[in-house]
């Protein structure tokens, strides 16, 4: 039986979400907060990390400011969700642009579902107020001190499905989207 295009992105992104979410999980019951794992020397650590929910653990305004990011995630993900569907109807978007697009709305889900449910699930925030888990930790550049220089982020797969996404559309995608906005320039114009 064939899978159709759009069915083939659903799984896609089913698949990003539940390895996402596995591995989160794995680090969540198997380590304990601030834990490192040496994996390859110095040049790559598993280690231990729960952020508020932004990039490089940033806060965004208190408890308003995580309701806010928690639904702007939500809105985001949908919104990504309809134009991937939209597209895909269309059978007009090369299958690199869906699965670009696919990659960073199963990132930006992975992400959402740590914010909504992992704070009731763990018994410590409630809906929408719970920390994402981060573990990966690639520190390349040390100065004489030890001190990190170059690369000093935790991140998680969902963050590299959002990551790689992204630069792969920028770098092999983008004739689709200069093009579809020198159509909508011409359209504009006449």
């Amino acid at each position: 039986m064939k899978m159709s295009r759009g069915a083939r992105l659903v799984a896609l992104g089913v698949l990003l979400v539940v390895i996402d979410q596995v591995i989160k999980y794995l680090v969540k019951t198997n380590m304990t907060l601030g834990q490192q794992i040496y994996v390859l020397g110095d040049w790559f650590r598993l280690c231990f990390v729960e952020n508020e929910g932004m990039a490089f653990g940033m806060k965004f305004g208190g408890s308003v400011g995580k309701f806010l990011l928690s639904l702007f995630r939500i809105i985001l993900c949908g919104a990504l969700v309809w134009w991937i569907t939209s597209l895909n109807k269309k059978g007009k978007a090369p299958v690199g642009v869906l699965v670009g697009l696919t990659l960073i709305t199963a990132g930006a889900f992975g992400n959402i579902i740590d914010c909504l449910f992992y704070g009731l699930i763990w018994d410590y925030a409630p809906f929408m107020f719970g920390k994402v888990v981060d573990m990966f930790f690639f520190p390349l550049i040390h100065n004489a001190a030890g001190e990190v220089i170059f690369f000093s982020p935790v991140f998680n797969f969902a963050d590299s499905c959002v990551t790689v996404g992204a630069f792969y559309l920028i770098l092999f995608q983008w004739k689709f989207f200069a093009s579809d906005d020198k159509k909508k320039d011409d359209t504009a114009a006449a």
